[in-house]
């Protein structure tokens, strides 16, 4: 098990290492926030012919990128978490939720993919809506959302100076949206592509921050 003074090292960081790993050895309730966006197990959905948009993301694909993550990985959330945000909630077996999050892509209705996206959140308040369309700027994961989208939700499920885990990084959305937000995170990427990847975008925003 990890000591308070052990996790303070890792405050503000993308890990690059297994949550399951990490997370076993976190005492309870350590973080305020567990935001996250876990492989859903439809991969597959996301893999494009030679000209798709989507092509891009063939390789991850079949390598085994969308592998769902299992019951463990659940119960350590929980545990070490006061509250949660799991998107992808209607892939996965949690209780019944009040307060789900919808996000609207604002996409046309004969789009060919999915339209908007359900997380589960642990919070009693009313479900909400957000509009905004996906990322394409700086798009690189196949599932990556919006920037904005993550800053809304820790701007009305956060407080300023609380700590965010996020175990699935990705392209590192979460820490860049904690950062902006003066939240402290703890962030988790296997994937050591990803991994240089989002250190790298982090680093890039946190730049651009103090040049204004």
């Amino acid at each position: 098990m990890y000591s308070i003074e052990e996790l303070k090292k890792y405050h503000n960081q993308i890990l690059n290492m297994d949550c399951i790993d990490f997370m076993k050895n976190v005492p309870d309730k350590y973080f305020d926030l567990c935001c996250c966006d876990p492989p859903y197990g439809i991969g597959d959905k996301f893999k494009g012919g030679k000209n798709s948009a989507l092509s891009k993301f063939n390789n991850i694909v079949e390598k085994g990128w969308d592998e769902k993550p299992n019951q463990e990985y659940f119960d350590e959330i929980f545990r070490i978490s006061r509250n949660q945000i799991i998107w992808g909630g209607n892939y996965f077996l949690l209780k019944p939720s009040r307060c789900f999050v919808v996000w609207d892509k604002c996409i046309p209705d004969d789009f060919s993919m999915a339209m908007c996206e359900y997380a589960w959140t642990s919070f009693d308040k009313n479900a909400k809506i957000y509009k905004m369309p996906t990322e394409k700027q700086f798009r690189e994961h196949p599932t990556q959302k919006p920037l904005k989208l993550f800053e809304r939700l820790l701007q009305n499920y956060s407080e300023e100076g609380q700590l965010v885990l996020d175990c699935f990084s990705g392209s590192g959305t979460t820490a860049i949206a904690c950062h902006n937000l003066n939240r402290n995170f703890i962030c988790i990427e296997k994937d050591k592509d990803y991994y240089n990847a989002s250190v790298e975008r982090l680093n890039n925003a946190k730049a651009q921050l103090k040049l204004f």
